[in-house]
């Protein structure tokens, strides 16, 4: 009887609806909850046992099934589960896959079965009210330092605002809507609820990274700024669909890591730089974040490579890129100096910059952009062997890579901006850097 039981929980996982988690869309789930009625993958199954009072699970193919229990996968399954738990999810919140960070699939799994805020909307207002202010642990540029700062997100104003103290009038920094970012980079950043922020002054990058201890309130940071930038891009775009919009709400970055670099003459010698691309913006660094010190590590088990973030398409169209090479611009305060008690953290060493120290626009194939595997012949000075030229109307920059695999990576990453069309609004984006003086 154990055997065709066992065998009746497998023939569900062939119904189309049952082939991919429920939770994160992984293949070919071998778990099982059979007290909510969905398939689910080994990483989510982990996730829902920190749930105990709402979910339990069993292995598929290990595990002793009862009639009862195999009943009950039969009338449910995840095609019904997810009309049920996720019928009222609006059209901002992020939805993870399974290459996403542990905090996002965890929360957003404790918010379908646990909190049930996508059968009751009205649970939904700490990330849909249009406004939201707390206490953020941000680095300071400076000294590596996590200090608690005030923030203050406002759709009514368009934009993420943060204060150096909490009884101050004005802001230290405003973030327009329009232009803002915003990505989990728990390994980056040293933290598992590591947010980076990035937005657009002055047409040059900036960065702000920040956390929150609580792992909810993380995220609803982070489903708020979505849901302010989904209502600005529909008033921008009327005629578009939430379908349009979705992918623009936020985005990883197609590509991180070192690289070697040359400068502009091709005489200088090569650099190791830490290098982001952001769809059509490359961007270079000196270091990719904080070495943590007295703050927090990442530990293991949340740590993955950065060059291998989930991807989102359409990126906005306000966060473009440059064509030129630009110098490093702009520079954060000083903040309150010495810091009390648990206001604040440490870190030992520099990070990446707020400011890309440089940034260059790639553009598409048809205007006269490409990447080149390999350098040229003469070049000299690099200490890395797989070698990048990427080719634009008014120059070419030499990188390298350290492995072969690297180099690939890069070389897909790049290609894929170089084979998309460009959009009417990158060129007039193109335009205006072009002639930048």
């Amino acid at each position: 009887m154990a055997k065709e039981r066992r065998k009746a929980v497998l023939e569900l996982l062939q119904r189309p609806a049952n082939a991919r988690c429920a939770d994160c869309g992984a293949p070919d789930p071998d778990w099982a909850s059979y007290t909510l009625g969905v398939f689910i993958c080994l990483s989510c199954s982990g996730i829902h046992r920190n749930i105990p009072q709402v979910s339990k699970v069993k292995s598929v193919r290990l595990d002793t099934w009862e009639d009862a229990q195999v009943e009950f996968m039969t009338s449910r399954g995840n095609h019904v589960a997810r009309a049920t738990f996720e019928s009222k999810v609006p059209p901002f919140y992020y939805r993870p896959s399974a290459s996403d960070c542990q905090l996002l699939r965890e929360q957003w799994i404790r918010a379908k079965y646990e909190r049930q805020e996508f059968t009751h909307p009205e649970r939904q207002e700490p990330y849909s009210a249009g406004y939201r202010e707390g206490f953020l642990w941000k680095r300071g540029r400076d000294n590596g330092q996590f200090l608690s700062r005030k923030f203050v997100l406002t759709e009514r104003e368009g934009a993420l605002k943060y204060f150096n103290r909490s009884d101050a009038k004005e802001p230290k920094a405003i973030m327009k809507i329009e232009h803002l970012n915003a990505t989990f980079q728990p390994a980056k950043i040293g933290h598992p609820h590591g947010l980076q922020v990035t937005y657009l002054k002055d047409n040059s990058t900036r960065n702000i990274f920040v956390y929150h201890e609580d792992g909810k309130e993380m995220v609803d940071w982070f489903n708020a700024l979505r849901a302010a930038r989904f209502h600005y891009l529909q008033v921008a775009f009327p005629g578009a669909s939430d379908a349009d919009l979705v992918p623009k709400l936020s985005r990883n970055y197609l590509q991180e890591g070192y690289m070697e670099k040359t400068g502009p003459k091709q005489t200088e010698g090569f650099r190791k730089r830490w290098f982001t691309m952001d769809d059509r913006r490359l961007m270079y660094f000196k270091d990719p974040l904080v070495r943590m010190g007295r703050g927090p590590r990442a530990p293991a088990a949340w740590t993955r490579p950065l060059g291998s973030p989930a991807r989102l398409g359409g990126a906005d169209q306000h966060l473009l890129g440059e064509l030129k090479m630009t110098g490093r611009a702009g520079k954060e305060g000083p903040g309150l100096g010495a810091a009390r008690g648990s206001e604040q953290r440490s870190a030992r060493s520099p990070s990446q910059d707020a400011f890309a120290r440089g940034e260059v626009f790639i553009g598409s194939r048809e205007s006269g952009y490409t990447v080149l595997d390999g350098l040229p012949p003469s070049t000299q000075g690099h200490h890395w062997p797989h070698g990048i030229t990427i080719v634009t109307p008014e120059r070419r920059f030499l990188l390298a890579c350290e492995t072969e695999s690297e180099q690939r990576a890069w070389m897909e990453a790049f290609r894929k901006v170089v084979d998309r069309p460009m959009l009417p609004q990158e060129y007039a984006v193109e335009a205006h850097f072009k002639h930048k003086p």
